[in-house]
């Protein structure tokens, strides 16, 4: 009885401390993401014709992305 409320006590005291290893997240990737959304990231993964940093680019692809794929009456034939 001793020797299991022992080994009950020291598995809890493990299970509490088990969350003290944890590391901090941080971002990693370096990208900023306090900039404006038509700034861009800087890397060179983006649709073509749109020009980062451009406001006018920026929101003619936003609205022409709205108008083809997230128009669900032009999707239906």
């Amino acid at each position: 009885m001793r020797r299991a409320l022992a080994t009950a006590w020291l598995l809890a005291a493990a299970a509490a401390l088990a969350g003290c290893g944890d590391k901090p997240q941080t971002l990693q990737s370096g990208v900023k993401v306090d900039t404006q959304a038509f700034q861009g990231t800087g890397l060179p993964y983006a649709v073509p014709g749109w020009k980062q940093g451009d406001k006018g680019s920026w929101e003619q692809q936003l609205k022409t992305r709205t108008q083809q794929t997230q128009n669900e009456y032009t999707k239906v034939n």
